[in-house]
């Protein structure tokens, strides 16, 4: 390839890759000296017996085992990937080489640490024994309800350190607070609430201000929680998510764009309601969308591996979870089997929230400060007729079996967790629907 460095290029010229016999081996005349190239070599040969490229229609299907060091995670992962293979040169790139050292020589800072996602980020990072830096606001979490040390205890293992990121100033102190070099960023940043303002505040100008400051503190790699609903921008948030990965692309430094279905949290905001007796409420039938759920623990392994894992690397990475796609209706119906109740559904028309969207959009062309309730009505439409997959573009048709699955846990399991244990730590928010908080 002619995007090979002198470097790579020499280091590439002793791998051997067999992908026709699904399955890659190094070549026993290469010549790794250094000890980063020794620690790839040695990475490629255990992983040899257990990868395998197998060709399925016009795309590869690939499936790992693996076997992360990670004290929070002691069983083994499966997940299955409908991608193409990855490019070749992207193996032994000069960041591979040092995301290839030893976790402890690693250090990761993390922004958007107390949200939802982050901090089971923080968590699997801290597992993992990376040198994990979190950076938070004065008063953060859901609310600003969390004080410094709140954070120091969730974030145990990680070093706190106190900034905020819609502050260059703040955001380079945090960065020179971190006690030294940092290899990589993972943000975890999202607008709280999914306003016009919020979303360019936090999931556009944020986070593009950490990776200007990252970029010049000689940071080499940045890993994005992203959405997978960019794909098809007609909201705010997501055309500010979608501006930032077009930012991050053209930066130079190596990243991975991980877009996630829906969240488990996100779909649990009926269980008490119909735990208690209340009917599950949906929109239309119940079948105008779909997704594959993805835990937050999973999501959080699978982001870790992006630091770790060439494939992953420069890559856009639309991620659901285990097992088949899953309806409204499919969930409800869950739901209700599980709480041996009798089914009980109530059916929303689509077209109230088309209405609704029309009214908020005449009243906030008077009121402007009606703009967010508009947007919010138009999320919630969204939410309804959209499905959480991947988009195939020749057909403009959402498909599960493009969606890629990873992880081990299931919605059934969350839903089963949450009947017997309540919902405590699956808290919405500014994002409630439901009656959830």
């Amino acid at each position: 390839s002619s995007s090979h460095s002198p470097h790579s290029a020499k280091a590439l010229s002793g791998l051997n890759f067999r992908m026709a016999s699904a399955t890659f081996s190094l070549s026993t005349e290469a010549k790794l000296t250094s000890p980063n190239l020794r620690n790839v070599k040695t990475q490629l040969r255990n992983a040899a017996p257990t990868r395998a490229f197998v060709r399925t229609h016009s795309n590869f299907q690939s499936t790992f085992r693996l076997n992360p060091k990670c004290a929070s995670r002691q069983q083994n992962k499966t997940r299955t990937m409908s991608r193409s293979p990855p490019a070749l040169h992207a193996v032994i790139a000069p960041q591979v080489l040092a995301a290839a050292k030893d976790p402890k020589e690693t250090t990761v800072l993390v922004v958007g640490a107390t949200g939802y996602i982050g901090k089971f980020v923080t968590k699997e990072l801290v597992a993992r024994g990376y040198n994990v830096v979190a950076v938070a606001r004065e008063k953060s979490g859901v609310g600003g309800k969390k004080s410094p040390g709140d954070v120091e205890r969730e974030c145990e293992g990680a070093r706190v350190v106190l900034g905020n990121v819609q502050d260059k100033d703040s955001t380079e102190a945090a960065f020179a607070a971190a006690g030294g070099k940092v290899d990589v960023v993972v943000s975890c940043m999202a607008s709280r609430t999914g306003g016009i303002k919020d979303s360019w505040d936090i999931d556009y100008l944020a986070t593009k201000n950490v990776l200007d400051v990252a970029k010049a503190a000689g940071v080499s790699q940045f890993v994005l929680l992203s959405a997978i609903c960019a794909q098809k921008p007609l909201l705010t948030f997501q055309k500010a998510k979608l501006q930032f990965e077009e930012y991050l692309k053209a930066s130079g430094m190596t990243y991975s764009i991980v877009r996630p279905t829906a969240f488990f949290k996100s779909l649990g905001g009926q269980v008490t309601s119909v735990q208690g007796g209340g009917p599950y409420v949906m929109f239309g039938d119940g079948q105008l969308a779909a997704c594959k759920p993805i835990s937050e623990r999973d999501l959080a392994s699978y982001m870790a591996d992006c630091i770790e894992d060439p494939t992953l690397q420069n890559q856009m990475l639309p991620i659901g979870g285990p097992g088949e796609a899953m309806t409204a209706l499919q969930q409800g119906q869950m739901l209700f089997k599980l709480l041996e109740k009798e089914e009980k559904f109530i059916k929303v028309p689509i077209e109230i929230m088309t209405g609704a969207i029309k009214v908020f959009d005449v009243l906030a062309s008077v009121f402007g400060g009606l703009t967010d309730a508009a947007e919010f009505a138009k999320i919630g439409k969204y939410y309804a007729a959209e499905s959480m997959l991947v988009l195939d573009t020749e057909t403009n048709e959402y498909r599960a079996d493009l969606t890629p699955s990873y992880g081990n846990d299931t919605l059934e399991g969350f839903f089963k967790k949450c009947i017997e244990e309540g919902m405590d730590g699956q808290e919405l928010g500014d994002a409630a629907v439901f009656g959830q908080k």
